[in-house]
């Protein structure tokens, strides 16, 4: 008798142990603040991720080619280069290689790559490095390592290589030319979002577009491979533009479910992106 309330006991035991082991991890499940940002962009059976910022800067940077209507392989030697030469981010100081070296490409006023100003303003400086790039016969066709030392002329060149996959997986995504490709686990906005924003940052990475503002949400008329562009380069500024959820062509991305793009309503031909409501009062 004694022996089965022993077990009767244990089992109990072992049941509230199991019952508070499972609350825990749902309440974490749920917690915002264990939520990893990060973004990753999926090539074949690769998958590469980025810090939420290094994404953004990549949007821009790929977006500037599309603009520019350069073909995807642009865009990979541009990260790939990025990637070596300031880890993606548009930092303010150089190494004892290049000590005057600025920016996301690390660039030199003493080079005459522009002023220290110019070469901190991403646009300026990814339009610098493409215009260098183009200027390169065969470039589509060379090596990451040929194309990127022949514009940037490096004390290491073999070294931008190694992020050719990552490079290349992001730009397919960026340029549109790999649907849904690209997604953002994000914590929830802080703030609300501000549509007009959204317009704005548009416009400087792919110059004016034909944007309507219905409530919080941003619509534009675009297609296929721009459509790609746009709404992707959507997820990968989400979190500095409070951008809660993106609509692409039958597609939806939501910030808050976690669940990568998903069978949505949005028709072909139509790319919605909406931010974020203030909070209640």
């Amino acid at each position: 008798m004694r022996s089965l309330r022993r077990t009767i006991v244990a089992v109990l035991a072992l049941a509230l142990v199991a019952g508070a082991i499972y609350a825990i991890a749902a309440v974490l499940q749920r917690s915002e603040t264990l939520v990893s940002e990060r973004c990753t962009a999926v090539s074949g059976t690769g998958s590469y991720e980025l810090a939420t910022d290094q994404a953004a800067n990549a949007s821009l940077i790929t977006a500037i080619s599309v603009r520019r209507g350069l073909p995807p392989r642009a865009a990979s030697i541009a990260l790939a280069t990025a990637m070596q030469e300031s880890q993606l981010r548009n930092i303010n100081y150089g190494d004892q290689a290049g000590p005057d070296s600025r920016g996301l490409f690390q660039q030199r006023p003493s080079q005459g790559w522009g002023t220290e100003a110019q070469i901190m303003d991403p646009v300026y400086a990814a339009n610098a490095f493409y215009d260098g790039l183009v200027k390169i016969p065969g470039y589509e066709s060379m090596e990451v390592t040929q194309a990127a030392q022949a514009v940037q002329r490096s004390a290491f060149p073999r070294a931008y290589a190694q992020h050719e996959p990552m490079g290349r997986a992001f730009a397919s995504a960026l340029t549109g030319h790999s649907e849904s490709a690209l997604n953002c686990e994000l914590r929830m906005p802080d703030a609300a979002g501000d549509p007009a924003a959204v317009v704005n940052a548009l416009t400087t990475a792919f110059g004016t577009q034909a944007a309507t503002v219905e409530g919080r949400s941003v619509r534009l008329d675009v297609a296929g491979t721009q459509a790609w562009a746009v709404g992707q380069w959507a997820v990968a500024n989400a979190k500095s533009l409070s951008i809660t959820q993106v609509d692409v062509a039958g597609q939806t991305w939501n910030r808050e479910k976690r669940n990568g793009w998903v069978p949505g309503a949005a028709p072909t031909g139509k790319v919605t992106i909406t931010v974020s409501a203030p909070a209640a009062s």
